[in-house]
């Protein structure tokens, strides 16, 4: 039994299940495709958004958060280890993907429709390109890893199963190479030749999480870099994921 079992709020239940053991499955193709049968409802809205309303909670780090021997949340037991994404099957991956993200430092949320029947819809994944351009620097926009999308994507739809409905906060996506030298010269962590710069990474956060619980989710897909960035306050700290070597730190 997964000693991290409490990661939900207090207060939202948890309901017992059982996964299908497969790896992680790339579905992701790396040319953009306009799907043929993409409807009305399915085109990608992008507004602004009003401020995220609802402040992150304070949350104990996982070792902290264990429920009582024996019992889940709501007397209930949780499903076997619920922060490995390998535990996924294959109906997962084969749904459709809507991603819903918003960006704090430009007031922008979309929630995108932007795979489906194992094709990228072309129009969603250039919006959401535009949504994690480099907003400082210029509102310059690059090809992002589709496969960053299929972890970030992966990763809300993971906790949507627990009864975390939040979006998804892009902190950082893109970014052009003197935007990353100015935050490594304003003493921001920041790689000389980080992926950022190379569309493929992204410094995200869930309000309902805490970065080790979120990070632990991201470093269960296999599919890059994790890094874990623990800050004191009332949103705390963010995970930042990449598409490149697996390896983990902290900052």
């Amino acid at each position: 039994m997964a000693s991290r079992r409490a990661f939900i709020q207090q207060g939202l239940g948890l309901t017992a299940a059982s996964f299908l053991s497969v790896p992680l499955i790339g579905c992701a193709t790396s040319t953009p495709v306009r799907h043929s049968s993409t409807t009305a409802s399915s085109k990608p809205v992008v507004k602004p958004a009003s401020p995220v309303q609802a402040q992150a909670q304070s949350m104990p780090r996982a070792a902290d958060q264990l429920a009582p021997s024996g019992t889940g949340m709501n007397g209930m037991e949780p499903p076997p280890d619920i922060f490995d994404a390998q535990a996924l099957d294959l109906e997962f991956w084969l749904r459709p993907r809507t991603i819903e993200v918003v960006r704090p430092a430009s007031k922008e949320r979309a929630k995108l429709l932007y795979w489906k029947d194992g094709e990228i819809i072309e129009s969603a994944y250039q919006d959401l390109c535009h949504l994690l351009r480099d907003v400082n620097g210029g509102n310059e926009t690059r090809t992002i890893d589709p496969k960053l999308f299929e972890t970030l994507w992966g990763t809300q739809a993971f906790v949507q199963r627990y009864g975390i409905d939040a979006p998804l906060e892009i902190l950082s996506g893109y970014r052009t190479p003197a935007s990353n030298q100015k935050l490594r010269e304003a003493g921001v962590p920041a790689a000389r030749q980080s992926l950022h710069m190379v569309g493929r990474a992204a410094d995200i956060r869930i309000a309902a999480l805490n970065s080790e619980v979120l990070g632990g989710l991201v470093k269960s897909f296999r599919q890059g870099g994790v890094g874990f960035y623990y800050r004191a306050g009332p949103r705390g700290g963010w995970i930042h994921a990449d598409t490149g070597l697996q390896r983990t730190w902290k900052g």
